[in-house]
């Protein structure tokens, strides 16, 4: 924690900043103060010599908006901050304040972690990973002091290269230079990164968490490139129970690298959260965490600023050095403000402006360092959760691992050189070239250094000629920000192979996948490559409905050859081998359900009657209006669907009717008749397009259609029960509190059975079985009761305030869900746990939505942010998909939840108007 300069922004919108907490290439953090809740936060705020770079700001707000889509787990929520600020203003954003020291506060401090705690932090960070990759996209947003270890687990802080790099500058022209803190042995060829880089980038960081060094690190600096290219790491101090894991993250293919989730569930099977729930920290990190939680709590209560500069209240709130944004102790001056940051040529020292001493020589060795004197007390600042620091540890790991910008094409010798003043070859787009000369400094305030005051930049090497950069390959796309801009922001290696990316041009370098989406109403399938654990495989194709029709608000699988959507506008046909648009029918709109009728029509209930279409073109076969559908009740209502099976459909229907009044008594006046709403349960044949049956049901709350819902489906009856929003109130008042189920004959709809189950809630998640089981959330239990004695039969005792969902049953298994996000197997007859696996998502209002694949081998879980498929059997994870959303840096975010339908060997994914069409088991 670093005082307030004078000339830092003492407030963001609703957030009056308090102290630096610290700082990055490219922004600074704040710890500041909610107005309205009082509670701490953080400000992360761009760096203004930067901010004036349209590209940086570009690239800082897609980061942020990569934040916010991936809140949950170990993201925190994103709190505000301006979606496009004004050019005079810093772009910022804000989070909650959470009690944390970076990886590498942690490792000075106390030195390496223990293998239970470095199991912990790769599983969390594994599991971050798995959500991006499921995008087709790559992080790049992994270092030691963008990892935070809080009380319950890690924490991310950089989103995208940007956050994470270890030196950023403005470029001539507008073009934005970072540099990275580790490099990839594919990106020292020249190459693109992909998913499997940031596998590369956790390998160095578990190393390093584990030993306190970065593998590859050792040697001259000039040799850096080689060593990531070509040299084996060595790993003789990681503990042997992650050896081989961390070895195999460190294979120089990419193809031989595990997938983040094959990490994430190698190293903690029940999940980081799981592991971590009893504590994973060191008792002297602990403490720290703790203590700083403590000053952090009191500085805000107290509204104080930390060595505040002139004009800000001079309350002093402890005494202390000051931690500086590269871990070094600094000493501010006691009546001025912080030094103004000084230029650090490449091969000076990180910590050269804080020591006040010239640049070293690019080829002078890093003198021994010498012994300072104890820094007096600094009554301006103030240092939370003071732990003792040992003189940090000399870690050229993380530091030679950002080679000089000579170093990003090849190895020496790799590529012959060019003639004198060739120019590489480039990608089709043209580029803007980089100016000639020398490189310009980099400024000390963004903490260009790494662990152990070791330079981020080594000192440079003789040139080595970059090979010609590869055209961009699918896993990320870049968006111009117009028409007139072709897709130039993203320059790796170019300029003598300088190492890093340029951002520039009017481009923007958009976290996101590419090469399956498509825009029109007819996208071209493509090939499903092999299946990676922890990645989900690659769609047969992805359909995203026209922008200028409504969204769909039903979708229905059509005998496995059609995947049939209905809304707004009409019914949509989409065939389900192609993901091409085949058909549309505007009669259909506003329907609810579609529906096979043999091998020749599609069933559509609509509001204004039934319609079966012809499969082939959509056009209207049959129509039936609702005064026709039952003979008895010319003046049937718009039906509410319940349920089908084969070729019978079930649906409720009420009408209004006329209660004559009785005769008058002699001398009496007639009295008036009444208007009444009578409901009817029926039973319709499609095939034969008629009504099997109707039996009378109590009527809904006022004129309207009571909804029910089928439960269960045996041989001999249905059950069904009544939607709570459409109860009638005497029919609340008689329930007490408790849901009623109906049972009727299938055959001629005579009622059976009216009954309650327990203390099972009107808007209990329940299911039926045809086994004469019912199972139903009772609580934060569920319970299993025989129909219709309705005897409880076990009780899975579940977490407090985390009710299941409805579960589905194959087999001899009941598959469940609960609002925890964990998805699990039982046995039916005995409730036995056979196993129960977390999605890993953030615990949200619902329990996830759980579908079997049409084999019964594959689970999805669906939910607000992800979809999650686990082997049915054993509850192995086998993959994670995410939608990042728009991708459109200036589009709105997609909020819609997940949906699943499975058909034969395929689960279709909807989100909004996107549909994904994945293989699955």
């Amino acid at each position: 924690m670093e005082a307030l300069r004078q000339d830092d922004p003492r407030r963001f919108g609703p957030y009056t900043v308090l102290a630096r907490l610290r700082g990055t290439a490219g922004s600074v953090q704040y710890l500041a103060r909610d107005a309205a809740s009082e509670d701490a936060v953080v400000v992360t705020a761009a760096r203004p010599e930067l901010a004036a770079l349209p590209a940086f700001r570009r690239r800082f707000q897609a980061e942020a908006r990569t934040a916010d889509r991936l809140t949950g787990g170990w993201v925190q929520p994103q709190l505000g901050g301006p979606d496009a600020a004004a050019d005079e203003e810093l772009p910022w954003t804000a989070g909650t304040y959470v009690p944390a020291l970076t990886l590498a506060e942690a490792i000075d401090a106390t030195g390496p972690l223990p293998e239970r705690s470095v199991r912990i932090l790769g599983a969390g960070l594994a599991e971050t990973l798995s959500r991006v990759h499921a995008t087709g996209a790559v992080f790049q947003g992994l270092a030691p002091r963008t990892v935070l270890l809080a009380e319950d687990g890690p924490r991310l802080t950089a989103f995208g290269p940007l956050g994470a790099a270890a030196a950023a500058e403005a470029r001539p022209g507008g073009q934005l230079s970072v540099r990275l803190g580790y490099l990839t042995p594919e990106q020292v060829a020249g190459e693109e990164p992909g998913p499997a880089s940031d596998l590369f980038v956790l390998g160095l960081l578990l190393a390093y968490a584990a030993t306190g060094t970065t593998p590859l690190a050792d040697g001259p600096a000039a040799e850096g490139a080689e060593r990531i290219a070509r040299t084996a790491p060595e790993l003789g101090a990681v503990p042997e129970e992650l050896r081989d894991l961390i070895a195999r993250c460190l294979e120089k293919a990419p193809a031989d690298r595990p997938s983040a989730g094959s990490v994430a569930a190698e190293l903690a099977l029940e999940g980081a959260a799981g592991l971590a729930k009893d504590g994973w920290l060191p008792e002297a990190l602990a403490a720290a965490v703790a203590e700083q939680g403590v000053r952090a709590r009191e500085t805000v209560a107290a509204g104080v600023l930390v060595g505040a500069g002139a004009g800000a209240p001079a309350e002093v709130v402890g005494v202390g050095p000051v931690e500086a944004a590269d871990g070094a102790a600094i000493e501010a001056e006691a009546d001025g403000p912080a030094r103004e940051p000084v230029d650090i040529p490449p091969g000076a020292p990180a910590d050269a402006s804080a020591a006040g001493s010239a640049p070293t020589p690019p080829q002078a060795p890093i003198p021994a360092p010498t012994p300072a004197p104890a820094p007096a007390p600094d009554t301006q600042t103030a240092q939370l959760g003071d732990i003792g620091r040992h003189a940090p540890r000399a870690d050229r790991p993380t530091t030679q691992l950002s080679v000089p910008q000579e170093l990003t094409g090849q190895p020496a010798g790799a590529t012959p050189a060019l003639p004198a003043g060739a120019t590489p070859a480039l990608p089709s787009s043209s580029v803007p070239a980089l100016p000639p000369g020398p490189t310009p400094a980099f400024p000390a305030a963004p903490s260009a250094g790494m662990p152990g005051g070791v330079p981020a930049v080594p000192p440079p090497m003789v040139p080595v000629t970059p090979r010609p950069l590869p055209v961009p390959t699918r896993r990320t796309s870049i968006t111009p920000s117009s028409p007139a801009v072709d897709r130039r922001a993203l320059l790796i290696g170019l300029a003598a192979g300088a190492a890093g990316l340029v951002v520039g041009g009017g481009g923007v370098l958009a976290l996101g996948g590419g090469g399956g989406d498509t825009d029109g109403p007819e996208p071209v399938p493509s090939r499903s490559g092999p299946t990676v654990a922890g990645l989900p495989p690659q769609p047969r194709w992805v359909y995203t409905h026209p922008a200028a029709e409504p969204a769909p608000l039903t979708a229905a699988v059509w005998n496995e050859r059609l995947l049939v959507l209905t809304g707004k506008s009409g019914a949509t046909a989409v065939d389900l081998r192609t993901g091409r648009r085949v058909w549309q029918n505007a009669d259909a709109a506003d329907g609810q359900a579609a529906l096979p009728v043999g091998e020749d029509l599609c069933f559509v209930a609509t509001p204004s009657g039934f319609l079966w279409l012809s499969p082939k073109d959509g056009k209207t076969v049959h129509r039936v209006e609702h005064a026709d559908l039952s003979p008895g009740t010319p003046k049937l209502s718009a039906p509410e669907f319940v349920g089908a099976s084969g070729p019978v459909i079930w649906f409720t229907g009420s009408e209004k009717a006329t209660v004559k009044a009785p005769p008058p008594k002699k001398g009496k006046k007639r009295g008036k008749d009444r208007q009444v709403v009578r409901a009817h349960l029926f039973a319709y044949d499609l095939v034969r397009r008629e009504q099997l049956w109707r039996t009378p049901v109590p009527a809904g709350r006022g004129p309207a259609t009571p909804v029910h819902r089928l439960i269960a489906v045996r041989e001999d009856d249905l059950v069904i029960r009544q939607s709570p929003a459409t109860l009638a109130p005497d029919d609340v008042r008689a329930a007490k509190g408790k849901a009623v189920f109906r049972s009727f004959d299938r055959r001629t709809g005579k009622a059976l059975w009216s009954k309650q189950f327990g203390t099972v809630a009107p808007d209990a998640a329940v299911m039926g079985d045809d086994r004469g089981l019912l199972y139903a959330a009772v609580g934060d239990d569920l319970q299993a009761f025989e129909t219709p004695a309705g005897k409880p039969k076990w009780t899975l005792n579940g977490t407090g305030g985390t009710p299941y969902g409805t579960p589905v049953a194959t087999g001899a298994v009941l598959h469940t869900t609960n609002r925890n996000q964990e998805v699990g197997a039982v046995e039916r007859e005995t409730g036995r746990l056979r196993w129960r696996r977390s999605t890993e998502a953030a615990i949200g209002t619902a329990a996830p939505a759980v579908t079997l694949s049409a084999t019964g081998r594959t689970l999805l879980a669906a939910d607000g942010s992800q979809v999650t498929a686990f082997a049915a059997e054993d509850g192995r994870r086998l993959w994670k998909f995410q939608d990042i959303g728009a991708q459109d840096p200036k589009g709105p975010t997609v909020t819609a939840p997940y949906r699943v339908l499975t058909t034969a060997r395929t689960a279709v994914v909807q989100r909004g108007r996107i549909f994904y069409a994945f293989p699955v088991a």
